[in-house]
């Protein structure tokens, strides 16, 4: 089809292309986010804004560096420096300094390892995020919680959760990683509050957090992509369908004997919850002598 004549042969092709991001700014923003929490997550958020703009000139696009920082600002992304998770003014040694305690533990049965983790889930004009709490033991999902933002909330509101519906005793350990919401006072707070352990994962010696991420890929590709939300509304139902009725009680698991997380715990002779986490807890001591 010809153009001469038409008002468009006289537009520029710089000027085209300004109208149209001019008319679809909601659509473009949201692809460039949805880019920046890829490579976020991608590198465990441990990148800041200026790491993230150069990944973004690697793969031949272009965006400004103040743009990212912006984003990244307001989706908690920046990256979390080493000295906010010491705690100085502590005397308790446990929480003085947060190791990784996970990745030195011999899970034996339920209340002696959570995981804990968020996942961003994009909608067609938003970014929602889910942040969940699994019992590394059983995979079963304890605690979740579905928001819009990114604040600590988020993750707080899960950990409550968990800790009302299981009721554990001390010394559980609390793993994560380095993300902001997990380091923050409000969350720390409440882990010591029920006297729970936190553990963190380090840049040179990173505990994989197979069981979240593992429940996370399965969350979205059997409920977030078969299915289209009406609202956030519409997709929390959905969630929590999956998650209680399904996954925790009727999902099978390879790992698991091909049992479901309630099956599972049904059937392995359970310790009462205060043995449980303490012979979790001396295991782990136990070898720290050993390797030190």
């Amino acid at each position: 089809m010809s153009l001469q004549g038409s008002p468009l042969a006289r537009v520029s092709r710089a000027s085209f292309y300004r109208s149209f991001h001019e008319q679809q700014p909601v659509e473009e923003e949201m692809e460039i986010r949805s880019v920046i929490q890829q490579i976020a997550i991608e590198h465990r958020r441990r990148y800041g804004y200026r790491r993230i703009s150069a990944e973004w000139r690697r793969r031949g696009m272009r965006v400004n560096h103040k743009r990212v920082m912006r984003i990244m600002a307001e989706d908690n992304l920046l990256a979390v420096q080493q000295k906010s998770f010491v705690v100085t003014t502590n005397s308790d040694h446990e929480l003085e300094v947060y190791l990784n305690l996970a990745g030195r533990m011999k899970v034996t049965g339920i209340h002696q390892l959570w995981v804990a983790d968020i996942t961003y889930i994009r909608l067609q004009r938003e970014f929602v995020y889910l942040a969940v709490v699994l019992d590394a033991f059983s995979r079963k999902v304890v605690g979740w919680e579905l928001d819009r933002t990114l604040a600590v909330r988020l993750p707080l509101t899960a950990l409550e959760q968990a800790i009302a519906g299981r009721k554990p005793g001390p010394g559980l350990v609390h793993h994560s990683d380095r993300g902001l919401q997990y380091a923050s006072a409000e969350y720390v707070g409440v882990l010591r509050q029920h006297q729970i352990i936190p553990s963190r994962s380090r840049s040179a010696n990173p505990y994989d957090k197979a069981s979240c991420e593992s429940f996370m890929k399965t969350l979205k590709r059997e409920e977030i992509y078969a299915n289209r939300y009406q609202d956030l509304g519409h997709m929390r139902v959905n969630i929590e369908e999956f998650i209680e009725q399904y996954y925790n009680r009727q999902r099978l698991h390879s790992a698991l004997g091909y049992r479901s997380p309630e099956e599972f715990e049904r059937q392995k002779e359970i310790p009462r919850v205060e043995e449980s986490a303490t012979s979790a807890s001396l295991v782990f001591f136990r070898e720290l002598t050993v390797d030190g």
